[in-house]
């Protein structure tokens, strides 16, 4: 859509008539199979209130979005009318826009968060060697996930946006699995005879906690599969993809560099503690604050719970819209089209609603089938809301039917008249089909709306069982997914505050439309829901690993965040560092995945992980750990376990008091 508008003539003036009918006429058939303009129709639509303004709609050549991308290419330069002054917008402009942004966006978070990363990752690690580490898995996990993407494009088609997953999660993972491996090497440093000794030790310990966490991040993510979206589906191949790779290479790569490196995995370091051994059980910080919240689990739990809900709230007002020239940023011209279009135009020239009707011979030529025609536009006409219905194409056996409207395009108001223009009865003997922007939009919730069910339920039942060969528990499981549930409500509910109510949108820098897209949150369900259970995972096997020895339950969550805590508030630091790049995209629902992610990280690592399971378990108590007997057989034969030590006795022993 070509926006041509003047200050000092209007439409209907010979001089503005023949500006844009030869520079239209002037534009090769190869490239533009036809186009539209008020001379050539005659219609008020093409007409803006002022009178000044005008737009020509371009059919491109090409079958796929990728030929009409190109055919635009090559014309885009030629648009422009003596005199006038020109605008593009419309799909093909905004599309190659917003993936032109997406480009940027990556360079611009990988320019930002590298130096970042790697100065705070010199804090966190101590040493220039060991912050090397987890930097390196992340490039070998980028470059592989690539490569895969490129691979799946051969036989599907494969979304821009799924190379922003790639580089967030290949760089949070590597981190993620680099911290962790690295922190044990260094314990067992301290514990074992020689480093061949450590790294086994390492990989028979955190390595197993690293192929249950990849494990399970990747199912996750692999549900987004299930969508028929391709924009959801590249994000499933892109995400597991990155996720294998980054798990592949901490099992393989990284023990292999630990072992060239041994003690100099110290080398270069900024701070003396790292050849430190670790803290006795009963020392440390974050013993102490695990003690103190198991002594007042209720005090802690209760009131963390109803924060969270609160947080939630916002959620159950959601509004759903699509993506369109809104998501760009406010100077980008085809979203000044759009919204021009929108604002001095009648009927919504951007995003009619559309019915497409098919008779079974040429409407030319048969009175017939023109009568049926004009009734059917008639009883259109009389829908409500419909602010009138006009044929606007006939084609052999086909013509086209635009309705405007008053309501916004993604409103439900709009919806419920895509509803009641579809209840419309068609002409005798013709089908009809209804579509345009709003329609695309009540499709798209419906069928999300039948896959999402089969997609909880199915990583509810992964996390589940992966869960419990790696834990033994049936009922840590069940708390585990609660308490992603419960981060990713308090999220959701952000999100929707933040960027469908428009609050702090100065301060971040963009428009809000009043809508969520409905995608999103489906896919941040999928990464912050492998991204919390992977904490979960780090905490619950060191968890483990003491239950097993002590068989105290309160000793063994205070020794476990002991021993993780500090992981984990600085893996998300880190991932944050990561995310916070993509919360200054010009793309709106780029940054939305930005802020959602880093308020879901915050919450996770300072709050549920570290105040809200300790209290949980300590509520819990031995039943932390039970199970049916024939599913312990089970375990005991094929459970994920982190040490060689016997499986627990069947009853865990007496409890044994924790240390403050």
């Amino acid at each position: 859509m070509v926006l041509y508008s003047s200050p000092d003539q209007t439409v209907r003036s010979p001089g503005f008539r023949s500006a844009v009918t030869s520079s239209l006429a002037a534009l090769p058939h190869s490239k533009v199979l036809s186009y539209e303009t008020y001379w050539s129709t005659r219609s008020p639509q093409f007409v803006s209130a002022s009178g000044r303004e005008t737009y020509a709609v371009l059919e491109m050549a090409g079958s796929t979005d990728g030929a009409r991308q190109d055919s635009y290419d090559a014309i885009k330069g030629q648009l422009g009318a003596p005199g006038l002054h020109t605008q593009v917008g419309g799909p093909v402009p905004t599309y190659e826009a917003i993936s032109k942004e997406v480009s940027s966006d990556i360079g611009r978070a990988e320019g930002f968060s590298m130096p970042v990363l790697l100065i705070v990752m010199l804090v966190i690690f101590g040493s220039l060697a060991a912050a090397s580490l987890p930097l390196a898995i992340g490039g070998i996990a980028i470059l592989g996930s690539f490569t895969a993407l490129r691979l799946l494009t051969l036989a599907t088609p494969v979304s821009i946006y799924s190379i922003n997953i790639t580089t967030i999660l290949g760089l949070g993972l590597a981190i993620d699995y680099g911290l962790f491996m690295t922190s044990r090497f260094r314990e067992e440093l301290h514990r074992q005879a020689t480093t061949a000794d450590a790294v086994a030790r390492t990989v028979a310990t955190a390595g197993r906690t690293v192929a249950v966490s990849g494990i399970t991040v990747a199912l996750a993510l692999a549900s987004l599969m299930l969508f028929p979206e391709t924009f959801l589906r590249s994000m499933g191949y892109g995400g597991v993809a990155t996720v294998l790779v980054d798990m592949l290479a901490a099992l393989t790569i990284l023990p292999a560099l630990l072992a060239i490196l041994g003690p100099r995995v110290n080398a270069l370091r900024i701070r003396r503690t790292v050849r430190r051994p670790p803290p006795a059980d009963g020392q440390g910080a974050w013993y102490r604050l695990a003690s103190s919240v198991m002594r007042r689990p209720v005090l802690y739990a209760v009131p963390i719970v109803v924060v969270l809900l609160a947080l939630g709230s916002p959620f159950l007002h959601v509004t759903w819209g699509g993506t369109d020239a809104t998501v760009l940023p406010a100077g980008s011209a085809p979203r000044v089209v759009t919204e021009a279009l929108n604002q001095d135009f009648p009927g919504n020239p951007t995003a009619p609603v559309e019915s497409v009707v098919q008779f079974p011979g040429p409407v030319a030529g048969s009175p017939a089938r023109a009568t049926a025609l004009a009734a059917y536009v008639s009883r259109l006409d009389h829908v409500p809301g419909v602010r009138g219905a006009q044929v606007t194409g006939v084609r052999g056996d086909v013509a086209r039917v635009d309705m405007g409207y008053g309501p916004a395009p993604y409103s439900p108001q709009a919806r419920a008249i895509v509803g009641q223009v579809r209840d419309v009865p068609p002409p005798a003997g013709a089908r009809v089909y209804v579509g345009g922007q709003t329609a695309e939009l009540v499709d798209e919730l419906s069928g999300l709306g039948q896959v999402l069910p089969w997609m909880g339920l199915a990583v509810a039942a992964a996390t589940f069982v992966v869960l419990f060969l790696a834990f033994g528990s049936v009922v840590l499981p069940v708390k585990a997914i609660v308490m992603n549930v419960l981060s990713l409500t308090a999220m959701y509910g952000v999100v929707v505050w933040i960027f469908q109510e428009g609050h702090l949108s100065g301060l971040l820098q963009f428009t809000p439309n009043g809508t969520i897209e409905p995608t999103m949150p489906i896919l941040m369900f999928a990464i912050m829901f492998g991204l919390s259970m992977d904490y979960e995972v780090f905490l619950l096997s060191r968890v483990r690993e003491r239950y097993d020895i002590t068989g105290d339950n309160t000793a063994a969550v205070a020794s476990g965040l002991q021993r993780t805590g500090g992981l984990i508030t600085s893996l998300a630091l880190l991932l944050i560092i990561v995310v916070g790049s993509f919360s200054a995209s010009g793309i709106t629902f780029i940054k939305l995945l930005g802020v959602g992610m880093i308020v879901a990280l915050i919450i996770d690592a300072s709050v549920v992980r570290v105040l809200l399971v300790p209290a949980v378990m300590r509520l819990l108590g031995p039943a932390n750990w039970w199970a049916p007997r024939p599913l312990r057989r089970l375990y005991a034969r094929y459970g994920i376990r982190e040490t060689e030590a016997p499986a627990p006795a069947p009853e865990p022993a007496v409890s044994q008091p924790a240390r403050a």
